[in-house]
C-alpha cells in the first residue's frame, strides 16, 4: 500500500482503509517486486546544489544523509509502514536508502529520524505542515502541466497584515491578484477565500498547492474567470488528532467574516456582494468551510470541500435559504480516500458514501458537483486537481 505523510490531518473525514486482502495461496508465491530503474534525479524541491533526495521515473525516492556518528537513520517518507525508509550506513560515513516502492505522484512532507531525534533533511526545502517546518519532496506527476510555470501572464501573491480586534493581534494573509490587476484600475474581481489543512498555515496553498500557477494557467487558457484568492491562517493548530468534536470554529469565523473580509473589500478592488464571494478549504479547512459558509449565506454563495467532508440532504434542508442562495456545492476526494466505498466520520461512525450524498443533492435540484482525483490520497495532488476543477465553476454570470 502506498503511503505518504498526511498533508493536512484528516480531522474532518478520514478515508476508510481498503478491505483486508485475502490470504495468499501458499502454493502461489507472490510476484516479485519490479526492479528499481536507476534513473534517479534530484527532486525539484531540493536546496540549491543538493543532489539528494532523488526520485526516479517509477516514483521511488532515494535518500542520502551525511551523519557519520549516527547509529540509526530513517526517513519518514516511504512504504515501510510507520517506519518509513530505513537508511544504511555507507563506507564514507553517509547513510543511504531507497523507498520500498513508488510513492503517489505529487508533493509529500517528510523528516529524518536520527538516533531518535527529529530533523529536517538538509538537502530539501522546507514547508510548513504537521505544526512544524517539514522537508518536502515532489514526485513528478503525469499531469503536472496544469500547475507548471509557463510563459503566460502571471498574477501576484502579496502578504498583508490585517487588524484582528477579536484576537488582539495583527494577522497575516496572502492575497493572489490575477494577471492584469494592476493594469486596469477600474476592474473589480470576485474573491475566493481558500483555507489550508490541519497543521499547515497561510503559506500552504501558494507554496505546496501552487494555487497561483493553477490560476495563471487556467486564466491564460480562458477556462476560468479571473478572481482574487485570499489565504489566511485558520486557527487550526491548537486542534490535535481526535479533538474535532470539541473544536470551536467560532473564533476563526469571527476573524474571517468580521475582520478579514471587510479589510480585503476595503484594500482590494473586489466585487463585495454575496454572489461574488466563495469559501473553500482542504481537510480541516473543509471542516471550517462546512461550518462557516451555511451559517453565513448572505456572505458566501459558492462552497468547496476538498477532502473535507460532504453535504447531505439533511444538512442543506435544515439550513434556511441554502437552495436559494448557494450557487455551487463542490465536494472532492482522492480516489484512495474513497477505497472501500464509504467514508467515516471522525469518531468512526459510518456515513453514506459522499458520492451518494452529492448525487442526492443534484437530484433534489441543488447545484452539486463531485470530483475524484484518481490514484491520490489525502495529499496535495488531490487538492491541486480539486482547485483546477473548482475554479472554472465559480462566479459564472
Amino acid at each position: 500500500m502506498r503511503t505518504a505523510l498526511i498533508a493536512g490531518f484528516a480531522l474532518t473525514i478520514a478515508a476508510s482503509s481498503a478491505p483486508a486482502q485475502p490470504a495468499s495461496n501458499p502454493a502461489t508465491p507472490a510476484p516479485p517486486a519490479p526492479a528499481v530503474t536507476e534513473d534517479f534525479k534530484p527532486s525539484s524541491l531540493n536546496q540549491p546544489g543538493q543532489a539528494y533526495p532523488q526520485v526516479n521515473s517509477q516514483g521511488y525516492v532515494r535518500f542520502k544523509v551525511n551523519a557519520p556518528d549516527a547509529k540509526a537513520v530513517r526517513a519518514t517518507l516511504g512504504l515501510g509502514g510507520r517506519g518509513g525508509t530505513v537508511l544504511t550506513k555507507q563506507a564514507d560515513g553517509s547513510w543511504m536508502g531507497t523507498s520500498e516502492g513508488p510513492l503517489d505522484e505529487g508533493f509529500h512532507y517528510y523528516h529524518l529520524n536520527v538516533d531518535g531525534g527529529t530533523f529536517n533533511d538538509p538537502g530539501a526545502q522546507n514547508f510548513y505542515g504537521s505544526i512544524r517546518w517539514e522537508s518536502g519532496i515532489e514526485v513528478p506527476a503525469h499531469d503536472a502541466d496544469f500547475y507548471a510555470v509557463k510563459d503566460v501572464p502571471h498574477g501576484n501573491v502579496s502578504q498583508i497584515l490585517f487588524p484582528s480586534p477579536s484576537t488582539g493581534t495583527h494577522r497575516r494573509a496572502f492575497v493572489y491578484t490575477p494577471p492584469g490587476y494592476d493594469a486596469n484600475l477600474k476592474q473589480r474581481y470576485p474573491v475566493l477565500y481558500l483555507q489550508h489543512g490541519w497543521g499547515e498555515d497561510e503559506t500552504a496553498w501558494s507554496n505546496q498547492g501552487h494555487a497561483n500557477l493553477i490560476m495563471d494557467n487556467l486564466i491564460a487558457a480562458g477556462k476560468t474567470r479571473p478572481f482574487i484568492i485570499v489565504m489566511t491562517y485558520g486557527m487550526t493548530n491548537d486542534a490535535r488528532p481526535g479533538t474535532l468534536p470539541s473544536f470551536d470554529v467560532k473564533p476563526f469565523q469571527t476573524v474571517l467574516v468580521n475582520e478579514l473580509i471587510p479589510y480585503v473589500d476595503t484594500h482590494f478592488r473586489t466585487l463585495s456582494d454575496q454572489k461574488h464571494r466563495a469559501l473553500a478549504g482542504l481537510s480541516m479547512g473543509g471542516f471550517e468551510t462546512k461550518a462557516i459558509a451555511p451559517a453565513n449565506l448572505d456572505t458566501f454563495s459558492h462552497i468547496g470541500l476538498f477532502s473535507g467532508g460532504s453535504f447531505s440532504l439533511d444538512d442543506v434542508n435544515k439550513t434556511p435559504g441554502f437552495k436559494d442562495k448557494v450557487k455551487l456545492v463542490f465536494v472532492s476526494f482522492g480516489s484512495r480516500e474513497l477505497e472501500g466505498g464509504r467514508a467515516r466520520a471522525p469518531a468512526g461512525t459510518p456515513r453514506p458514501d459522499p458520492r451518494v450524498e452529492s448525487d442526492a443533492l443534484k437530484k433534489a435540484g441543488y447545484p452539486s458537483v463531485f470530483y475524484v482525483s484518481q490514484d491520490t490520497a489525502h495529499e496535495f495532488l488531490s487538492w491541486r486537481r480539486s482547485l483546477r476543477e473548482f475554479a472554472p465553476l465559480l462566479f459564472r454570470e
